[in-house]
């Protein structure tokens, strides 16, 4: 979830009505406001992408639930049938983000969720409000984005250190992310103020209820996680399983959220340079160096982008300090992308050519696609400081950033002074009550991986402890979320709970 920009930097009762309650108490929403919507019926047709097997489909829920006789919005859904007999139900699903599609996630559904349970469940995505097919939230183009990314190479001084910025600095931080809030105002004054998570939750469950499931069963990852606790909290009664894999801690504020994922990222650069450093392929030193040796060097090479950019081989972008972290950055989320980054690396510190770097960083932000850039990235920073206060003085993110500075000196920085559009994010727009516990609802899965980057595992931790029946189950790893990672364990007992509602030992651990 929380990567912000600068930087940029992130499942018989069709008929039950959906409702807005907190804790357990009775749903607010009223079976005359909200009847239009659950007497709806899903029209399954053909996709326009995806598998020949899924079905598709698009269904309406207000713009603002406070006023559900006003305007409307739809939500694309697509589903992927069970592959055996005994279905139970649906299980929905969601990637993070914020500004993840749920509706393409569903194409990859063999590598989602295990073969069991493909078999006893209807594996259903949406793209939440706001978000690629469901009335997507564009602030800045496609052009202009590449402006405000590269607008903290401008804030700063020869060394690149964003940890203390001059007041020209800051001025020019605060003047790009007011700009950024404005351009939103201009171009999506009503569905900015209604993208919020809790939002969003209201909208799942009136799928919940339109696929005739009397109780939810999900899987969300990253961000998808806050969905889930948004959900268990506000409909208790309905929850059947949730599986909140890489948690987000509901009980930050986005500020304190990017300060305490500096750490996150800390921990997996030093994980990604051990493993380097043992390879003879490895840019950043060999085995008789030690891993603060190896930071140390990538540091200096960034200091060095910020002096004299990087070769770009792609187009006329100059690849400074802050598109060079981004591709780094990028090796922090997947095992799996540390071979091509250490490439980007090789490529950048011998020859002095940035390209590769700028290919990952354009692909954790879809820069390949201009619409899904200038979606995505609107849609994170939209749900990002919709979802809770934060701070209103700029001179709170310069101390959010030497803090950060201090846990994670590479990233952290960055990662801080990329909350700042949250300062200027209307009021209105801020869901601000307490914290989120999910009380009366069945026991909730929630997973952690020990070295997760961009969700720490304190984060799943925390919310563990803050659901009434939150239970951690943790992955001892590397890399982003821990079910369908490679590990049996983790794996066995999700697929048990999914399917059977078994609960394993609070605190079980797979090595």
């Amino acid at each position: 979830m929380a990567v912000t920009l600068t930087g940029v930097v992130l499942l018989v009762g069709g008929c039950t009505v959906p409702g807005a309650g907190e804790g357990s108490e009775e749903p607010t929403e009223s079976l005359g406001a909200l009847v239009d919507f659950t007497d709806q019926e899903l029209d399954w047709g053909d996709c326009d992408s995806g598998p020949s097997e899924a079905e598709c489909a698009v269904y309406e829920v207000p713009l603002d639930y406070d006023e559900p006789q006003g305007e409307r919005i739809g939500i694309a859904v697509k589903r992927m049938p069970a592959t055996g007999d005994d279905v139970i139900g649906s299980l929905l699903v969601n990637p993070g983000g914020p500004g993840g599609s749920g509706f393409d996630y569903v194409d990859h559904a063999p590598y989602i969720v295990s073969d069991r349970v493909r078999e006893r469940f209807d594996l259903v995505g949406f793209d939440p409000r706001g978000v690629g097919r469901s009335s997507p939230i564009t602030c800045l183009s496609a052009a202009e984005l590449d402006e405000f990314i590269g607008a903290e190479a401008e804030s700063v001084d020869g060394d690149g250190d964003m940890s203390e910025l001059t007041e020209a600095g800051m001025a020019r931080m605060e003047e790009s992310s007011r700009g950024f809030v404005e351009a939103c105002r201009t171009n999506a004054p009503e569905l900015m103020l209604n993208v919020g998570t809790v939002n969003v939750a209201r909208d799942m469950d009136v799928l919940r209820a339109l696929l005739g499931d009397e109780k939810l069963t999900y899987l969300g990852a990253s961000y998808g996680t806050h969905i889930g606790a948004h959900y268990a909290d506000r409909f208790p009664e309905r929850v059947r399983a949730l599986v909140l894999d890489g948690a987000v801690d509901p009980s930050q504020d986005q500020l304190d959220l990017s300060v305490a994922q500096a750490t996150g990222f800390e921990t997996a650069l030093r994980a990604f340079v051990e493993d380097c450093l043992t390879r003879g392929d490895c840019p950043l030193g060999g085995e008789d160096d030690s891993v603060a040796d190896g930071v140390a060097a990538l540091d200096a090479f960034l200091t060095s982008t910020a002096e004299e950019p990087l070769t770009n081989g792609m187009d006329d972008r100059e690849i400074n300090r802050a598109r060079a972290e981004l591709g780094v950055l990028a090796a922090l989320y997947s095992e799996s992308w540390w071979e091509r980054v250490r490439q980007g690396l090789d490529d950048a510190m011998n020859d002095g050519d940035g390209t590769v770097l700028l290919q990952l960083g354009d692909d954790l932000y879809s820069r390949n696609d201009p619409r899904d850039y200038e979606n995505s990235t609107a849609a994170l920073i939209a749900v990002n400081c919709s979802d809770s206060p934060s701070p209103r003085e700029v001179e709170d993110y310069a101390e959010a950033a030497a803090e950060a500075g201090e846990e994670s000196p590479i990233f952290g920085p960055t990662l801080a002074w990329g909350a700042l559009p949250c300062a200027f994010w209307p009021e209105e727009a801020v869901f601000s009550e307490g914290p989120l516990d999910g009380e009366g609802a069945a026991p909730i899965m929630v997973v952690g991986t020990t070295r997760d980057s961009a969700t720490p595992y304190a984060w799943a931790e925390a919310l563990a402890g803050q659901l009434s029946s939150g239970f951690l189950v943790t992955r001892d790893g590397d890399g982003h979320t821990g079910y369908q990672m490679g590990d049996a364990c983790v794996d066995r007992m999700v697929d048990a709970y999914l399917i059977d509602l078994e609960v394993p030992r609070d605190g079980m651990a797979c090595a």
